[in-house]
């Protein structure tokens, strides 16, 4: 079984690899998507509360920087409701907590 911070890896990963797509109208993953995952990846790595970490909007240590946390936000905001359609699986996983 993964783990929750791996899971929520590929999920973040996943939805900003669709927001490049099919907000922003890549063909191929920009660099500034590139940095928002590396920069996504190294904050979930580093999580003070490791495996017990709550969803990032529901923490009470907001441990990304402000212009990246404003760029995180907008990729759920636009991506999050159409997770169903892009990737149903992902989406389900990410809606029940697992």
């Amino acid at each position: 079984m993964k783990q929750k911070i791996d899971r929520e890896k590929e999920t973040v990963q996943l939805m900003i690899c669709l927001y490049c797509k099919h907000i922003e109208k890549n063909a191929q993953l920009c660099e500034s998507c590139k940095q928002l995952i590396e920069y996504a990846h190294k904050r979930l790595d580093g999580c003070r509360f490791g495996e017990n970490k709550p969803a990032c909007n529901h923490c009470d240590v907001h441990c990304y920087k402000p212009e990246m946390r404003k760029r995180i936000r907008q990729v759920m905001r636009k991506i999050g409701p159409r997770m169903i359609w892009y990737a149903p699986k992902a989406a389900l996983l990410h809606l029940l907590g697992r």
